[in-house]
C-alpha cells in the first residue's frame, strides 16, 4: 500500500469514528442530556476565551517585534516597510481575534434566548 492510501485510510477512520459513535449511541434521558450540554457549552465557552487569549498574546508579541525591527531598521528601506508590515498585520490580527470573541459571546446570548438556557 502507498503511502497516500495509508495516510488517507487513517483519515477517513479519524473522520468516521466520531460519526459512528453519535449515530450508535443509545439516547439518554433529558435531564441528562441537558446536563451534557451545559457542559458542552462551559467547554465551549472556555475553549473560546482561551483561543482569544492566545491571540491576543501572539499579537502582542507581534507587535513589539514590529517596532523593534521598526527602530533597528537604520534608514534601510527594505527592513523598515517589513517592519511596517509586521505592525500592520499583527493590528489587523488583534482585530479579527477581538471581533471573534465580541461575535461568539453575541450568537451565544442570541442562542440562549432563541433555545432558552440549557444549565440546570
Amino acid at each position: 500500500m502507498s503511502k497516500r492510501v495509508k495516510q488517507a485510510a487513517v483519515l477517513s477512520c479519524w473522520l468516521i469514528a466520531p460519526l459512528l459513535a453519535l449515530i450508535i449511541a443509545p439516547p439518554g434521558n433529558a435531564l441528562a442530556a441537558n446536563a451534557q450540554m451545559g457542559q458542552v457549552d462551559n467547554f465551549i465557552r472556555s475553549v473560546i476565551t482561551a483561543v482569544t487569549g492566545i491571540a491576543g498574546l501572539v499579537a502582542t508579541g507581534f507587535f513589539v517585534l514590529g517596532g523593534f525591527k521598526y527602530i533597528t531598521s537604520s534608514g534601510n528601506p527594505h527592513n523598515l516597510e517589513h517592519a511596517k508590515r509586521t505592525i500592520v498585520f499583527s493590528a489587523l490580527g488583534l482585530a479579527i481575534a477581538i471581533a471573534a470573541f465580541v461575535l461568539s459571546g453575541i450568537v451565544t446570548s442570541l442562542a440562549s434566548s432563541a433555545f432558552g438556557s440549557i444549565r440546570l
